[in-house]
């Protein structure tokens, strides 16, 4: 008889995955995803062309009427775009001052992941896989690793 490894006894359950997929969590998520995204990108200094590039390619007007008026639905992709992007800011304002958080992303970075370019400019090029790496550098550093 196998013996089976047993999980000590917690009083905390695992948070429940959020399903991106429903519409109904989207119009709960979209509307805040949004007003921290234009937070972010006022904090960051990212121009509107970036910021768009960020987004996953959106057009102009768009993007502006997204601005204007934040209560949106928005789609899978850029709801977890978003989210990358919230844990990196988090990630970095735990880890450095708020001057130096803020200037991070547009400092050109010797880490062998970014060859000396920006974290944003990497992010651009690489899309949702760059904005993961990012997050998770960002995250390992802050909890020791």
């Amino acid at each position: 008889m196998a013996l089976q490894p047993e999980y000590p006894a917690t009083r905390y359950e695992p948070s429940p995955l959020v399903d991106l997929t429903t519409k109904a969590e989207r119009e709960r998520l979209s509307p805040s995803a949004v007003r921290a995204f234009f937070n972010i990108i006022a904090r960051w200094g990212v121009r509107d062309e970036d910021a768009r590039v960020l987004l996953g390619g959106m057009s102009n007007g768009p993007y502006y009427e997204m601005k204007k008026n934040p209560d949106r639905v928005l789609d899978t992709d850029r709801l977890l775009r978003i989210s990358y992007l919230v844990g990196i800011f988090k990630a970095l304002n735990i880890l450095y001052s708020k001057k130096l958080a803020d200037a991070w992303i547009a400092l050109p970075n010797t880490n062998r992941i970014f060859g000396g370019q920006t974290p944003l400019a990497y992010m651009m090029k690489g899309g949702l896989p760059a904005m993961q790496t990012v997050r998770r550098l960002l995250d390992a550093r802050r909890g020791g690793l």
